[in-house]
Formats: structure tokens, sequence, C-alpha cells
């Protein structure tokens, strides 16, 4: 593994990790695209973050709006709804938990921060909502900017690239530009696995992945049960933990710096694993 170690300012907080990042998936909604990361209610909610805590997450992404293809959008009202009393139920139960907020919506990341948030997760890296950029500067949270191509309801209707890599590549390097021009310094990347991609682009950024150490950010790779596993093995999203764990064990290899997971107890495992080869002596 080549992971350089990873420094997150939460509230004047200082957390380091020298180790890669396994972060769990939350989603409060019912349309989620694997059926096993859908909250049903507050107990669940509490009773999967437990498991995933005690699994060795070291921080929870929680999300009220589904993002996968052809998900239509709720509103800000629900998201908020759905988000702001699951986040302060996890914050009461686990106050030392990181918790990741998975929006677009600058409003909806004010709220959130105000509830407690310790990071803003941005599928859109500040494309879809003009107000999120002068939000996440001003509350100083660190900030996960996602790569897409389009939108979650067309996205995967026909994505187009002349050069995936290369365009990805080109886009962060903007991006992290226009960020600092803000103040927004503490970013981490996300190249956007399935959003605006066919298997074949997935697969050439997975391949891939050590270019990204050029854009000196830690980076986030979100390929858990996606389609570029599933499809490609002629399974479903449910029977996609195998073929998940084969990408976290190349993702890591290759530099990323923190896994998105549906599955934390596995990605923990194939993150030991690794670290146990590479401290082995002869």
């Amino acid at each position: 593994m080549k992971f350089q170690p990873v420094q997150i300012n939460c509230r004047g907080r200082l957390h380091v990790f020298r180790r890669p990042l396994v972060m769990g998936i939350l989603n409060i909604t019912p349309d989620s695209f694997y059926a096993g990361s859908r909250m049903t209610d507050d107990s669940n909610l509490l009773r999967t973050a437990e498991a995933m805590l005690k699994a060795g997450a070291d921080v929870l992404d929680l999300g009220a709006q589904s993002t996968r293809p052809g998900a239509e959008m709720v509103g800000i009202d629900e998201e908020k709804r759905r988000l702001i009393p699951a986040l302060c139920s996890i914050k009461s139960n686990f106050p030392d938990a990181l918790i990741s907020v998975d929006t677009f919506i600058g409003s909806v990341a004010a709220d959130a921060a105000a509830a407690g948030a310790d990071i803003i997760n941005d599928v859109s890296a500040g494309e879809d909502d003009p107000e999120m950029l002068a939000t996440v500067a001003r509350l100083k949270l660190p900030y996960i900017a996602m790569h897409k191509q389009g939108v979650p309801a067309t996205m995967q209707e026909n994505p187009q690239y002349d050069d995936v890599l290369a365009e990805v590549l080109s886009y962060f390097a903007q991006k992290i530009t226009d960020l600092a021009s803000l103040g927004i310094h503490e970013v981490w990347i996300d190249p956007g696995f399935g959003f605006g991609k066919t298997s074949a682009h997935n697969f050439r950024l997975l391949q891939a992945l050590e270019d990204f150490q050029v854009l000196g950010k830690p980076l986030l790779v979100g390929v858990s049960r996606k389609g570029m596993v599933w499809r490609t093995l002629g399974i479903t999203a449910e029977e996609a933990l195998n073929g998940s764990t084969v990408l976290h064990t190349v993702a890591l290899l290759k530099g990323a710096s923190i896994l998105r997971v549906h599955d934390v107890k596995e990605a923990v495992e194939v993150r030991s694993l690794l670290e146990a080869m590479q401290s082995a002596t002869a």
C-alpha cells in the first residue's frame, strides 16, 4: 500500500490517520440501489451504526437523498426531515463518531453542520447547487468532492469520454485550484465510480488509480456493490460482497486513502491483511 497519513481537522480537533480509512454507508432512503444499506427506522439505524463502529469504521457516511442511477430528487425539505433527526440520534448515542453527510445542497450541509456533522460529502463537487461551495468555505469542514457526468436521473444513459482518466484528472486539477481560491483546502477527491461512467470507464480509473496521487489529496474510492461489480460478474448487488472486496484490495494497493463501503468488517479485514503483508520480513 502506498498510503500517506490523512489529517482531518473537525471543529478544532485534529484527527490523524496513519492507515487507510474505512467509511461505512448509512442511507436513510427507501430507494438506495443496495437494499442492505437502507435504514428503515431509528433503532435499525443505531444498531447498524454501532455495528459498523465496533467493526472498525473510522467514519460513518449518512445520506438522505439517493443518488443511484435513475434516482429522483426528493426535495430539500424532505432531505432535511430524514437527515437531521438521524444525525442527531447518532451523535447523541455515539458522540465520538466522525460523521460525514452525503448531500449536494448547501442549506442541507449547513443544517447538518449545526447538528454535528464533521465532513461534507458532495457528489456534485459544488456543481449542482451554487450555494454549496460558499457554505463549505464558511463551515470550514473537510470537503469530499466527487466527479460525475450528468445528473443521477440520466447519468448512465450513454456516458461519453474521449479519455476518461485524462478528463477526470484535469477536472480535479482545476477543481482543487478553484476550491483553494475560496479558502477550501481540506479536500478529499472521489473519482465517482458509477456516476456517469460505463463499467469500462470505471475499470480504467481503477486500473490507473496511482495517477491520482499527483493531485496531492486523499483519495476516496466508492466501488462497494456497484454495477461494475455485479454487472461484470452477472450477479446482483446483494451477491456482490466478494467482488467488492476484491476491488477494495486493488484500490488500497493502488493508493486509496478512504474506502466507502457497505460492509465494514470485510473492508477492515482487507486493510489488516495488506498491512500484515506490507510489514512482513523475510
